[in-house]
């Protein structure tokens, strides 16, 4: 499968985007490496309460074969981790590079 890249851009409940930041550091991605994606990037804007990263998959699998993989796997089951308890919003855009 080609590789997929996706823009994603969350926003972050008001006075949770350290700890978002904090359990996406130290849960999110180390699965995501472990399953065979590559991060990107990943920036805050304070002044708009976002969170912005860059997420990509290049294996045998579709991206989106692969990320029902990662939600449906017992270490993803194990963090505890409710995304709705920290974001208000989510977009994710496929992108590819233009430069």
């Amino acid at each position: 499968m080609p590789k997929t890249t996706q823009l994603r851009t969350y926003t972050v409940r008001d006075g949770l985007l350290d700890e978002w930041v904090e359990r996406w550091r130290g849960e999110i991605v180390p699965l995501r490496l472990e399953l065979g994606f590559t991060i990107g990037g990943a920036w805050v804007d304070r002044e708009t309460n976002q969170f912005v990263w860059l997420i990509s998959y290049d294996g045998p699998e579709t991206f989106a074969e692969r990320n029902a993989l990662y939600w449906s796997s017992p270490e993803r089951e194990a963090m505890s981790l409710n995304p709705d308890d920290y974001l208000v919003r989510t977009e994710e855009l496929t992108v590819e590079p233009a430069y």
